[in-house]
């Protein structure tokens, strides 16, 4: 079971102090990321020296895990080859906000609390009462980097502050549960054609009494709104998009 004690502390710290923390933070996850998308190995194909195991492999789709060696929660990872999708235009739903609202309908506020930098931001994401037992009634508060490789390579990098720190920027209301988003984002990389590879990783703790295994087994559906997230990118085309 997983029951964590609540966090009664809080940090306040100073704007450039906070930025250092996250852009040395986002950086560590942008490489967890690109290490998760390994352009150079197929979809769905195993690397054993890699930690992913391929759950399911249809149409072009995988669905993939990595168990966590300290017990912690696995990481679930999907990898889809988006026909007549550009990066450009798949990267404007490639956000903290859009996923949460693909994750649960019942998302009651999605705001920026402050933004750090022109590709750095803070996040809350609250759910309501009526959500699924994953997010019911519970509370995120992320940052969001974004940034373009060298080659091109469009990353999303998105992930919960630590609690003392995200509770002196924005402190719990009522009885909500604060979780945490351990690591997520996306990797879109450009194709020949109009079309991209888009890998999604998540890897969430919703905090509260919850069984490991049965967050596990609903962290695994969470990789999987990518579909939605391009039916809203074909429904925005970019003007003088390629």
């Amino acid at each position: 079971m997983v029951s964590p004690a609540p966090c009664s502390r809080s940090w306040s710290i100073s704007e450039d102090s906070l930025k250092r923390y996250v852009q040395f933070a986002s950086e560590s996850c942008i490489q967890e990321l690109l290490s998760a998308s390994d352009s150079n190995r197929g979809i769905g194909i195993n690397n054993g020296n890699d930690g992913w195991k391929v759950l399911t492999l249809e149409n072009g789709v995988e669905i993939s895990k990595r168990r966590s060696g300290n017990g912690s929660f696995h990481t679930f990872r999907s990898r889809w080859l988006l026909r007549s999708v550009s990066p450009q235009q798949f990267i404007t739903v490639a956000n903290a906000i859009d996923a949460a609202k693909q994750w649960d309908s019942d998302l009651v506020e999605a705001r920026y609390i402050k933004d750090l930098d022109d590709n750095l931001s803070i996040i809350r994401l609250k759910f309501g009462d009526n959500s699924k037992p994953l997010f019911r009634n519970r509370e995120f508060i992320v940052y969001e980097r974004r940034e373009t490789m060298e080659d091109g390579t469009l990353v999303v990098a998105v992930a919960s502050l630590p609690k003392e720190i995200a509770a002196g920027l924005q402190p719990k209301q009522n009885n909500a549960i604060r979780g945490l988003l351990l690591q997520s984002g996306w990797v879109v990389e450009r194709l020949d054609g109009d079309s991209c590879m888009v890998t999604y990783v998540v890897q969430l703790d919703p905090a509260g009494w919850m069984p490991k295994c049965f967050v596990n087994r609903l962290n695994n559906k969470l990789v999987m709104i990518i579909e939605n997230l391009k039916k809203l990118a074909q429904a925005c085309p970019i003007d003088g998009d390629t």
